[in-house]
């Protein structure tokens, strides 16, 4: 198979965001919830490198972060409720936050080290 040109690939955050192939943006990048294929099932690229990507996390922690803090300032400003109400708003949106945003942007993640050809522990030169 020939090579795409960086050109004619589909765009890494519409890939990403779709769970699809980075390159074909067709096939699923998922055999599981967060299982990459090793092969796209479309174009039959070898996605074995996107195993090791675990990069989201830190995202995740930041966007959650702020989504969830802002969140409970304001309902700590406007209502001032008890700490147990906090609790049971505030836990469970955080978790289901974390695990809504996990996928796509692991997807996303995955898309871009392909469209830059991102290696472990090389050195050019």
């Amino acid at each position: 198979m020939t090579e795409p040109t960086p050109e004619r690939l589909p765009s890494p955050f519409a890939t990403g965001l779709a769970c699809r192939c980075p390159r074909c943006g067709e096939g699923p990048l998922f055999s599981g919830f967060l299982k990459p294929v090793s092969r796209c099932e479309s174009c039959g690229e070898d996605l074995s490198f996107a195993a090791a990507t675990e990069g989201p996390a830190v995202f995740i922690i930041l966007i959650v972060g702020f989504v969830i803090v802002g969140a409970a300032a304001t309902v700590e400003g406007l209502f001032h409720p008890p700490p147990f109400v906090h609790l049971l708003l505030w836990l469970p949106s955080t978790i289901i936050l974390s695990l809504l945003l996990l996928r796509p942007l692991k997807a996303t993640m995955v898309a871009l080290q392909y469209h830059n050809r991102a290696g472990e522990g090389r050195l050019d030169g």
